[in-house]
């Protein structure tokens, strides 16, 4: 966890810190604490991208905006060295101009540091200026949902094998496990105020053997059982003492069982409310089909993205309509997941990842007597969003075609075939046969030294469908056509 050691949390500048809705998370850097690098690897395994849940071996789990609320204390609802030198100390004569300068630059430093850090942990981004310059303004904005959007990117990030190093607000994540799984805390620090994540100030953990560290936290993840989890965590006496009031605002309140987008800039990722409701009081069912919104994970707000708020402004209509996507169901005395979900999670889900000698092999093991007498909750209606398919990633579209429409290129696969059975040239007479077909022909590009051309033709099926055609090297495009991917026209 990264802390602004040259910047000193000043009395002075409180006013602003509370104006911008920040203040409880800057009482957190003066309580800072390292993050346990094996435990939260170990996590990392456990995290599903296309569910934004952890997948244990119990059934699913998440961080949510309550979570959000409840450890950093957040609203909802609405190389720094240079920096250090500049602002290392307010002096004591220091006029209001200077006072405010001072906490514009503080709050950028809990911004880029706290809970928009990126990997390299030395960067401020001057996409924050605009927003500093208006302090009085900076309280209007979700600080809670943009830092969990980003945390559910970074680890969606790191879950792939190629990147090795995450970031973004991880203090939230360690707390989190910490309180959600007891078994897991750090042995004396029994003392808490608020925000929660406030306990775990000055938690060391162990720097080495990193290897068998993940290998043993792995193990002991796998050996979870049902009642490892504290799924109603903020209705415990201790939390109920110690939570602020303005937490427990009905307008915060409420959004935390929305399922709505959470955006931060041209990140946007899923609040995943409904495969968690025992985390808010409910009984979990066998959850809806999961939303693939694979295309939104290649924004970043680079190049074309930068355009993000009018090419993804059906998002962001959708959190702007968050009060009318929040989940109605059944509160019960004892929320857990149900027998049908259990019984579907046990057939489905990878819930082990250890070596079968190391655990005695529990996938036989029965679901609890005390799920089967659980009764079954009201399944909470909500809106079912179209999928949002990443185009470009070939290997994941078995056929050609959508998902939703299933339309696939008969009429080339049985061009081939009659080219095959006549014993000619397929490159040749495949492409003399897509220059007969009606065609829109777009301009060509180079792209990296290759020329990239699209057309939108109709084949035999009457669909209209974009073929990308690329030439490799000196080569035409009529003696070999090499159809990279196809999308249907006006999706």
């Amino acid at each position: 966890m990264k802390r602004q050691h040259g910047m000193r949390l000043d009395d002075r500048i409180v006013l602003y810190l509370q104006m911008a809705g920040l203040y409880h998370l800057a009482r957190l850097n003066e309580s800072w604490f390292r993050l346990d690098k094996p435990l939260v690897s170990a996590f990392i395994e456990r995290w599903r991208p296309e569910t934004h849940t952890f997948h244990m071996p119990f059934g699913e789990c998440t961080i949510t905006l309550q979570d959000v609320a409840y450890h950093l204390g957040l609203p909802i609802d609405v190389k720094c060295t240079w920096f250090e030198e500049t602002f290392s100390d307010l002096s004591q004569g220091a006029d209001d101009e200077t006072v405010r300068r001072y906490a514009r630059a503080y709050i950028m430093m809990l911004l880029s540091t706290q809970l928009f850090g990126d990997k390299s942990g030395t960067c401020l981004h001057i996409r924050w200026l605009p927003y500093v310059a208006r302090l009085e303004d900076m309280g209007q904005y979700s600080w809670g949902s943009a830092a969990l959007s980003w945390l559910y990117r970074c680890m969606c990030r790191v879950a792939n094998r190629n990147v090795v190093k995450l970031a973004g607000p991880l203090q939230l994540l360690q707390s989190w496990i910490f309180w959600r799984f007891p078994g897991f805390r750090p042995d004396g620090y029994d003392v808490f105020h608020w925000p929660l994540a406030w306990r775990w100030g000055g938690y060391q953990p162990s720097l080495s053997n990193k290897g068998p560290r993940v290998a043993n936290w792995r193990l002991r993840i796998d050996l979870l059982q049902l009642g490892d989890f504290l799924w109603m965590l903020y209705s415990l006496a201790e939390v109920v003492q110690v939570v602020h009031p303005e937490i427990l605002d009905p307008r915060h309140m409420t959004l935390w069982r929305a399922t709505t987008a959470l955006i931060y800039f041209a990140v946007i990722e899923w609040h995943p409310v409904d495969r968690v409701l025992p985390q808010f009081g409910g009984v979990q069912g066998r959850p809806r089909a999961t939303l693939n919104i694979d295309f939104l994970m290649s924004k970043d707000g680079r190049g074309r993205d930068r355009w993000f708020p009018l090419s993804l402004q059906s998002w962001h209509m959708h959190w702007s309509d968050r009060a009318q996507h929040v989940l109605q169901f059944d509160i019960v005395p004892d929320p857990g997941p149900s027998h049908e979900y259990l019984d579907w999670w046990y057939q489905h889900g990878r819930r082990f990842l250890s070596p079968e000698l190391l655990l005695g092999d529990p996938r036989r093991a029965a679901i609890p007597a005390q799920v089967i007498e659980r009764v079954p909750g009201r399944r909470p209606e909500m809106d079912q969003l179209p999928d949002v398919l990443e185009n470009r990633r070939v290997a994941r579209r078995q056929c050609v075609g959508t998902r939703s429409s299933q339309r696939e290129w008969i009429w080339l696969e049985e061009a081939i075939d009659v080219m095959e059975r006549r014993g000619g040239d397929v490159g040749g007479e495949l492409g003399g046969l897509v220059d007969e077909v009606e065609s829109e022909v777009v301009p060509e590009v180079v792209v990296g030294g290759t020329r990239v051309q699209e057309e939108v033709v109709t084949g035999m099926t009457g669909d209209p469908m974009m073929v990308i055609a690329v030439e490799m090297g000196s080569g035409t495009l009529g003696a070999q056509v090499v159809i990279v991917e196809e999308v249907a026209v006006g999706e």
